[in-house]
């Protein structure tokens, strides 16, 4: 298959090969590699590569005299089982006798430093026999290298003393080498969070990937001493149609990772963003769009899927069959058609899930019997075979749709249960909706996981919300939870909630008729249907309205109001948004959004309870503002005079949008502060989740933007910002930051740094402009189309607009630089990042106080699409 001329120059000659020879000689074979990867079996390139490179050390091996000592060149791991991908490390052991000489010594080393030479990864280590065995005793990752182990050169007398020792049970029984390495993938998906389903996987390492299938093989191998997965079947431990289903998975998962290999021009497992249009393209899914990628995504989540139950199933089976002994084992009987076998439930007749309906009454009893710790592997092999055959979604049952119902209302139905039906496909089949959304890819840096990992999710959070135990982590969740009467109506706005994203048109109102739909054909009365309906529709309200809007505002809070209508509707809809923003990236949930809702929550709360047609009095609300922040003022031991003559430089508005708290505190220090220079403040306690920055100083151009953009510098997050104007030509701003890892500044030293900058920079007399820098590689790959939309307000002389762009640093300050130049006011900013896209809403007027008119909102459009796009 591999054109000679490749292995020709390699053969064990007395020509001799320089290293700049044998790198050109290794360009062309792997120019060749990806010439051939369209139509080339894959299993034939990794032995291509590994037979090359076998070529490769032989020549070098001899052209440094290796050949005329008593030491032996031998591969291990992957490069061992003769699989070897484009650039993957090649891991050699050079086993000697029990000492090496001052001569030998050089001769490797020499001959290791031309392995660097000419480009070769090399992992490598020399080691004795009895330094080999004592290594790998105490290590099950040497001890698994060592059985995988393919000599290559050199003595073959000390590779064969070696071999037949890895093989007696001093070295590693059976038993102790699959505990070994059951903990080790253990520990290896915790890493994951134990979810295969992210957006930018480890083809080696995610559950799923290939080293599940690879642990299945190596605890086999060990007990059977196969070389193969064929000699597995012989040994009746795999069945030949699981044989061909761990083929097919394994070339699917080896041409990926082959043509990341070559996309990524190094040894990369993470199938990144950056690399998921090429990888697609290189395998033949096409160059048109997100479509090839989503097929090639798609095909792999479900291959992940299906390698992950055998790995499951094999590996229980292993450990049942071969491992553990019948007297160990207690058989319970449950009723006529399922046992307990230690702690997984089992069927008693191999012919039980003929009738589909006993699938959905399985999961049913694990809910129902808390001693169910999982499903056994005997089991689970029916249940496979049984689920493959079915014809139509198992919802077409009517019994099936009563039991279905009921492991949803029960209390630990969403429980072990449910994980166990989402993991081995029967959410899929029992609902074809459920089915079109696994593996749905979600293209954009917001969203990790796939779209059926992330309603699982949801789900998940949703049922801890109703177990005391977790009552610290949401007490307000938990709390409005465990007073439902029908937590099932949040479970199944759960599972709907993004159930027709992929279908085009929007995804909550198609999601709402299914829902509806569900619900009707499961008996559900009409007022719970059209709950669980209008959750699905509304389910991206409540974020949408807490981190664009200004929740202080009465009037977004009464309009936001009128939409959700009662309390029970709110109650609801908190719960199923705060799982729901958990479940889409845990890195980007934070305390700040976390009081957002909150605060959305029970100020809305308190509207339902006024009266929504009585909202709150402005002149009211700024008289009992100012009433007690005179009465903070005055007990801090501040004159009266001294506070009226500072009010008088202030408009209405900064009464109106600062709490008593917040206006005393600042009052305070600008007081005592001297106004030749700016005065900068960073409360080390969070506010509502965040930090806040306060900034007074002398109204200048740009000072929005160059604030801006040196809080970007110190990598922080702007969440919020309020800027007002004085009477006096002074500004009074406050920003709301996180650090870069979403959390509360609390670092004195830190919070010192930044005042100490932003007094530096807004001390100078011009601020030059803030250029708009270069988005980073990862953004990149992402397409935002700038948009500028303007929000109907119900203020008069305010105008709202939302600003949606690609998210790159800079970004912030270049918008603060466009109002500047086009004399607009700004008054607060909702700043939010959905991963790659930035999404910000500002309040802004003319410099007149007045809303921007149609011709001065298309010229600011345009300017904005101009300097951004």
């Amino acid at each position: 298959m591999v054109p000679e001329q490749y292995f020709t120059q390699l053969a064990i000659t007395a020509d001799f090969l320089t290293s700049n020879e044998i790198c050109q000689l290794t360009q062309e074979f792997n120019e060749w590699l990806k010439e051939a990867f369209a139509d080339s079996d894959i299993s034939d390139l990794l032995s291509a590569r590994a037979a090359f490179v076998d070529a490769t050390l032989k020549k070098l091996w001899c052209q440094h005299h290796l050949d005329e000592y008593q030491i032996s060149l031998v591969a291990v791991g992957g490069y061992g089982r003769g699989e070897l991908h484009p650039k993957s490390d090649v891991d050699i052991l050079l086993l000697t006798q029990e000492s090496i000489d001052t001569d030998l010594e050089a001769k490797i080393s020499s001959f290791i430093t031309q392995l660097w030479d000419i480009k070769l990864d090399i992992g490598h280590s020399v080691r004795s026999i009895k330094e080999c065995l004592k290594q790998a005793v105490n290590d099950v990752t040497v001890a698994t290298n060592l059985m995988e182990m393919r000599q290559i050169a050199g003595n073959e007398g000390l590779t064969q003393q070696l071999l037949p020792l890895l093989h007696e049970d001093v070295f590693w029984t059976s038993e102790k080498f699959f505990i070994a390495k059951c903990k080790e993938q253990e520990q290896r998906h915790q890493q994951y969070h134990g979810a295969a389903y992210t957006l930018e996987p480890n083809l080696k390492a995610n559950p799923g990937g290939l080293r599940d299938i690879q642990t299945i093989v190596w605890v086999a191998k060990r007990h059977f001493l196969a070389d193969s997965l064929e000699e597995l079947v012989q040994h009746n431990y795999l069945y030949p149609n699981e044989f061909f289903e761990l083929l097919e998975a394994q070339d699917y998962l080896w041409r990926m990772r082959f043509a990341l290999h070559f996309v990524a021009g190094r040894s990369e497992n993470r199938l990144l963003f950056d690399y998921q249009t090429d990888v697609a393209k290189m395998m033949g899914f096409g160059d048109e769009g997100k479509a090839p990628v989503e097929r090639m995504m798609k095909r792999f989540f479900r291959i992940i899927a299906r390698v992950a139950e055998l790995n499951t199933m094999l590996l229980q089976h292993f450990e049942q069959a071969i491992i553990k002994k019948p007297e160990e084992t207690t058989i319970t009987e449950i009723n006529q058609d399922f046992e307990l076998v230690d702690t997984l439930i089992n069927t008693r007749n191999d012919r039980i899930f003929m009738r589909p309906v006993k699938m959905i009454e399985m999961f049913l009893i694990i809910a129902q019997e808390p001693n169910i710790k999982g499903i056994h592997s005997h089991t689970l092999r029916l249940m496979r075979n049984a689920r493959r055959r079915l014809i139509s979604g198992l919802i077409d049952y009517a019994e099936c749709r009563r039991m279905f119902m009921a492991i949803i209302r029960h209390p630990r139905g969403l429980g072990l249960a449910f994980n166990l039906m989402h993991r081995h496909g029967i959410i899929s089949s029992y609902l074809p909706l459920w089915r079109s959304i696994v593996g749905q890819m979600q293209f954009d840096l917001f969203h990790a996981y796939s779209v059926d990992e992330h309603s699982y999710r949801v789900i998940k959070n949703l049922y801890q919300f109703s177990l005391k135990e977790h009552n610290h982590k949401f007490p307000l969740c938990s709390k409005i939870v465990q007073k439902i009467r029908k937590p099932e109506v949040l479970y199944l706005a759960g599972i709907f909630h993004d159930i027709a994203k992929g279908r085009g048109g929007d995804h909550s109102e198609l999601g709402a008729i299914d829902a509806l739909e569900f619900c009707q054909s499961h008996q559900m009365n009409k007022h719970d249907a059209n709950m669980v309906a209008w959750l699905v529709d509304n389910h991206l309200l409540m974020s949408i309205t807490a981190q664009r809007r200004d929740i202080s505002d009465e009037n977004v809070i009464r309009t936001f109001g009128e939409i959700v209508r009662d309390e029970a509707h709110l109650n609801y809809l908190y719960c199923l948004t705060v799982a729901d923003m958990r479940a889409t990236n845990e890195s980007l949930w934070n305390g700040w959004k976390a009081n957002l809702l909150e605060d959305l929550y029970f100020n809305t709360l308190r509207a339902f309870r006024h009266g929504l047609e009585k909202p709150v009095e402005i002149r009211s609300k700024i008289r009992e503002n100012q009433q007690q922040a005179f009465e903070l003022l005055t007990q801090a031991g501040i004159e009266e005079q001294v506070i009226k003559s500072l009010w008088a430089e202030f408009k209405v508005d900064y009464f109106l949008r600062y709490s008593p708290e917040q206006i005393a505190r600042h009052n305070q220090h600008i007081i005592n502060h001297n106004r030749e220079k700016p005065l900068v403040l960073i409360s080390p306690e969070p506010y509502r989740g965040g930090t806040e920055v306060f900034i007074f100083t002398k109204e200048k151009v740009n000072t929005f933007a160059s604030t801006v953009s040196l809080l970007g510098t110190k990598k922080l997050s702007i969440h919020d910002a309020k800027i007002i104007t004085t009477k006096t030509g002074y500004t009074v701003n406050t920003f709301i930051v996180l650090d870069s890892r979403g959390k509360t500044l609390k670092e004195s030293y830190r919070i010192d740094e930044i005042c100490q900058a932003l007094t530096q920079r807004l001390s100078q007399d011009n601020v030059c402009d803030i250029p708009l820098r270069v988005p980073t590689k990862h953004i990149k790959e992402f397409k935002v189309p700038m948009q500028v939309n303007f929000i109907k307000l119900h203020a008069k002389n305010r105008t709202m607009i939302e600003i949606i762009a690609l998210d790159r640093p800079g970004l912030l300050a270049s918008i603060g630089q466009v109002f500047q130049q086009e004399k607009v006011n700004i008054h607060s900013a909702k700043i939010t990042t959905f991963g790659e896209k930035a999404d910000d809403v500002f309040t802004i007027s003319t410099l007149e106080n007045k809303a921007l008119n149609e011709q001065e909102k298309q010229a600011l459009a345009t300017r904005l699409t101009q300097e951004i796009d």
